[in-house]
């Protein structure tokens, strides 16, 4: 039982890692590549740690997956959005075809 559950979390999470990267890809500007990196490669990395922790049971392995995975949830979110902000201070456009910037509003106060 232990391994169907893991064998369906490890391809999930590759599922999830494949469309990451074809959002690496296929995005036009670097503010959607962020988005696509941060939360499909996270979800999608995660569920392959699950599956990970499900085939070894209880062990070194599954506790040293397990720190892997508070890791990347707590820092990929940040780092991405670290990034985004990085960008954008230094002059990276966003996509023409964006809707709305809400974020220049919030800088209008800091420049």
């Amino acid at each position: 039982m232990n391994e169907t559950i893991g064998m369906v979390l490890v391809v999930t999470g590759l599922v999830f890692d494949f469309f990451g990267c074809l959002g690496l890809v296929r995005f036009p500007d670097v503010y959607n590549r962020l988005q696509a990196s941060a939360k499909c490669i996270t979800l999608g990395t995660c569920g392959i740690l699950l599956g990970l922790i499900c085939f070894k049971g209880f062990g070194a392995t599954s506790v040293k997956a397990f720190l892997c995975l508070v890791f990347i949830i707590l820092t990929a979110p940040v780092s991405a959005h670290a990034l985004a902000r990085a960008a954008y201070r230094s002059g990276v456009k966003p996509w023409s075809g964006t809707v709305e910037d809400e974020y220049s509003k919030d800088m209008d106060g800091i420049k």
